[in-house]
């Protein structure tokens, strides 16, 4: 199933914080459209949940912009998933 995803605006702002200052983008990209939130929005079943509430996920993966980042989203009444949160690791691995 391919779900709409939905940024919140306490998603934005936690991005705002957590993506370091020259790396912040002018005008975000729709999240639909985004790889980074395929998964969200194909594989919401899964996911890992969080522990409570079931209708939580979080994604976890590698970035372009920072080492590692981590999406909460939930599963609003209507069937979209929410992006609610996001943090981020800017400390890449030593190759």
């Amino acid at each position: 199933m391919n779900r709409v995803v939905r940024v919140t605006e306490d998603f934005w702002a936690a991005l705002d914080l957590a993506l370091p200052a020259e790396s912040r983008p002018g005008t975000p990209s729709p999240p639909t459209t985004s790889p980074d939130h395929r998964s969200l929005a194909t594989g919401w079943d899964d996911l890992p949940q969080q522990i409570p509430p079931d209708d939580y996920r979080i994604h976890i993966d590698a970035g372009r912009t920072v080492a590692v980042y981590a999406v909460e989203a939930q599963m609003a009444n209507d069937g979209a998933v929410e992006l609610v949160a996001i943090t981020t690791d800017v400390v890449w691995p030593r190759e």
